[in-house]
């Protein structure tokens, strides 16, 4: 059950409303976000919600039955949009996001460069890491909060908002002036500390399905930063750990419908490291698109071959700026297909 309360309803006035819930065998909840107030009730106790309904203060009321109540689509049938400023967005209810970036931020000369192809070819945002997990501790783990700070004082004065990953707790407030979106990782998918302490703040945040992780883990996860607080929250399929050797992960598509059928969250694809090899990233790109995605991540480098990490899925900017193109036909084919047109 979620009920939405008013936000300057009177304390007495939801104490009443908790306890006559709690009488009937609910266990009650309060979550506070950026956008509204929730009393989240779990458990198997039975109400006619037309008798808590017409309580003073109580602005909605819905039954849920999903565990994951607060991304259900079951109580907020419109799509949620992420608002990042400056009339970029990301919706799970109409347009398209292109996000594209290398791995990791390696040099100022390699930021500039890239944030010039992306202007070339009007995209908004950017994607690098700056913190990177590595399977290896030897490899390159990122320039860390020196390499943020100069990558978002460039991007800014190109009108071109950031995306990046947050490893641990005590990396988001150092962070927080420098990014616009916080990534969780698919190792980090069920920190369930580092999703708390992400659900207190007021940035977007965009969490990646787990190595071997399910589609309603992914939901759940969703769940701790909702009801922690923060309500702009996007999702990510980037594949999947199988029995599957010929490609780095299996780009779960399947996921992708049923994602949008779950969860008012937006979703996207991220098919560099869904799949992980450089020649079949546009098509899985594309296949994420008809599949209903709302955006795609992909990394792109001005010469793959030298990136510090991951250069066999990244494409080069001449790749990058015929997938953007493709990407673009794409989605105003499915746009004409959704209304009938073909």
């Amino acid at each position: 059950m979620i009920i939405q309360i008013d936000k300057n309803i009177d304390l007495n006035k939801q104490v009443e409303i908790v306890d006559k819930l709690t009488n009937k065998g609910f266990k009650i909840t309060p979550v506070k976000t950026q956008k509204g107030n929730y009393l989240i009730g779990t458990g198997k106790g039975k109400i006619d919600l037309r008798t808590i309904g017409n309580m003073e203060g109580i602005l909605d009321i819905h039954k849920v039955s999903d565990d994951y109540k607060l991304v259900s689509k079951k109580w907020k049938v419109g799509a949620t949009a992420i608002d990042l400023g400056d009339g970029i967005s990301i919706s799970g209810g109409g347009g398209f996001a292109m996000m594209a970036g290398p791995c990791s931020i390696e040099t100022e000369e390699q930021i500039i460069k890239t944030i010039n192809h992306l202007k070339e070819n009007d995209i908004q945002i950017m994607r690098g890491g700056v913190y990177k997990p590595r399977s290896s501790p030897y490899a390159f783990r990122g320039l860390g909060i020196d390499g943020l700070k100069l990558w978002y004082d460039l991007a800014k004065e190109a009108g071109i908002k950031i995306i990046t990953e947050v490893m641990q707790v005590s990396q988001i407030e150092e962070m927080y002036d420098y990014v616009d979106v916080y990534q969780v990782g698919a190792r980090n998918t069920q920190n369930f500390n580092l999703l708390d302490e992400l659900g207190k703040v007021d940035k977007p945040v965009m969490i990646k399905r787990g190595i071997s992780g399910t589609i309603d883990e992914l939901l759940y996860s969703a769940e701790y930063v909702f009801s922690a607080g923060n309500e702009n929250i996007i999702l990510c399929e980037r594949g999947i750990r199988t029995y599957e050797r010929a490609s780095r992960n299996t780009l779960d598509l399947n996921a992708i419908p049923i994602l949008k059928e779950k969860t008012h969250l937006p979703v996207v694809a991220d098919p560099s490291h869904g799949i992980g090899i450089r020649q079949h990233v546009d098509t899985m790109a594309l296949a994420s698109i008809m599949a209903g995605a709302d955006g795609v991540i992909y990394e792109t480098h001005e010469t793959p071959e030298k990136a510090y990490s991951d250069g066999q899925q990244t494409l080069d900017f001449s790749e990058s700026e015929q997938l953007i193109k493709k990407m673009r036909k794409t989605v105003a084919l499915r746009d004409e297909l959704a209304v009938g047109k073909l």
